[in-house]
């Protein structure tokens, strides 16, 4: 796999992992280089700072936080992928269960279950799929390793020499500081850059209170203005953070792009919970639909579940 199709398919298979920026001041009635920020009533009535909410929302450190921490405890994951043909009929699948372990440090992976179906390897044992393969490197630990933390210090952590690595760092940038041009994905230009002139007039930005699961949370929500639909990187973007707190409960995430080099239509769904006082991701949700220009298009719903 080159490593522009191979940062392409990554981009769209963890891009549903963006902790929300915004990059505007805002008051009770405007934000957002003055664009309207619709607020419900109970909002308004509470007196709620919006400009101290942005400020947080753009400073949040705690969603990246939670899955450095996934490498420092250990938990049973559950995982469910099934690649989809035209028909929609299940044409691979594969069903694991997986034991994270914790020794001196070091962080190894039991496989307790293992269930396959149809082509998902190739002869070689290589995954057939380059959303397999991406999903094993971002979810499966292959060997043992060791001494690493979950410390946020503002910037991101980048591994390794060489244009694989660079562009996975690339990518985590893109994950974890939304709002620049997308590097390393073609003919994208600025349409990712939600949050800034030119792109951001083009959604409604809405903030709730809103109970998740028995949680009191703000629910901050972003979707296209009308008109903008199919003129616009983002369906959606919802995210419920913890009154209390302010950290991430929940998150729903849809985005779709058609150029004539590929397309891809995703939508994602990030669940949390707390464990020893740590943020962390409990349940994962894909399902994606993408093409690049002389690949085969895939088809893919998969599942994480995490117990720890």
């Amino acid at each position: 796999m080159s490593v522009v199709r191979y940062c392409f398919s990554m981009w769209v298979l963890i891009i549903a992992l963006i902790p929300v920026r915004l990059y505007a001041q805002a008051t009770d009635t405007s934000g957002l280089s003055g664009r309207m920020i619709e607020l419900d009533s109970f909002v308004i009535r509470s007196g709620f700072d919006v400009q101290a909410f942005i400020k947080r929302v753009r400073t949040d450190t705690t969603f990246y936080k939670s899955f450095k921490s996934l490498h420092l405890v250990p938990y049973k994951a559950i995982d469910d992928i099934k690649v989809l043909g035209k028909d929609g009929a299940i044409e691979a699948s594969m069903h694991r269960v997986t034991q994270q372990e914790i020794h001196n440090r070091c962080r190894s992976m039991k496989v307790l279950e293992d269930n396959v179906t149809g082509r998902y390897y190739k002869r070689n044992g290589d995954y057939n799929y380059y959303t397999s393969k991406l999903f094993a490197h971002l979810f499966f630990t292959l060997e043992p390793k060791c001494n690493e933390n979950d410390i946020v210090s503002g910037s991101l952590d980048i591994h390794g020499t060489g244009q694989l690595n660079k562009s996975e760092y690339e990518l985590k940038q893109l994950i974890f500081n939304p709002g620049a041009k997308v590097s390393g994905v073609p003919l994208m230009g600025d349409r990712a850059s939600i949050f800034d002139e030119g792109e951001a007039e083009k959604y409604d930005f809405k903030i709730r209170r809103e109970d998740f699961n028995g949680v009191q949370c703000y629910m901050l929500q972003i979707t296209p203005k009308a008109g903008y639909e199919r003129r616009v990187l983002y369906n959606e973007l919802t995210t419920w953070f913890r009154i209390t707190d302010y950290r991430i409960v929940a998150r729903n995430y849809s985005l779709s792009y058609h150029t004539i080099v590929y397309d891809f239509d995703v939508t994602m769904k990030v669940r949390t919970c707390q464990v020893n006082g740590k943020l962390m991701p409990a349940f994962i949700s894909y399902d994606g639909n993408w093409h690049v220009f002389t690949q085969k298009r895939e088809r893919v719903k998969f599942t994480v579940d995490l117990a720890y």
